[in-house]
């Protein structure tokens, strides 16, 4: 499995739970703690909950690696880290606030899905 694989599989996983427009950024030349960003929206904090632990069990179930949550549901903002690939579940409110995509503006953006 390479590290483009493995982003690929979460963006599976959180289309699966019906995480909302995803996106998938390609930060390999601009940041030397990962490879990629995948950034999702949920629409309540029950949903952010479900995409992090979809995430979770499907990286487990296919590939045996383990992920590193940071955050909860309730602040809107839950952060799954795979070393390599690093999973950012938002609410919309804050996603907005926070505009991931504009502050890593520099990397490639390799796939977006509304």
């Amino acid at each position: 499995m390479n590290t483009l694989e493995l982003a690929h599989t979460i963006v599976e996983a959180l289309e699966d739970k019906k995480g909302e427009n995803i996106v998938l950024m390609d930060l390999e030349k601009i940041a030397m703690f990962t490879g990629y960003f995948v950034i999702c929206t949920g629409t309540s904090d029950r949903m952010l909950s479900a995409l992090a632990d979809g995430v979770i069990d499907h990286v487990r179930e296919k590939y045996d690696i383990k992920g590193r949550v940071q955050g909860e549901s309730a602040s809107g903002w839950v952060l799954v880290d795979f070393g390599s690939v690093i999973v950012h579940c938002f609410a919309e409110e804050t996603r907005d606030f926070y505009k991931l995509e504009e502050l890593w503006k520099e990397g490639k953006i390799l796939l977006r899905l509304q």
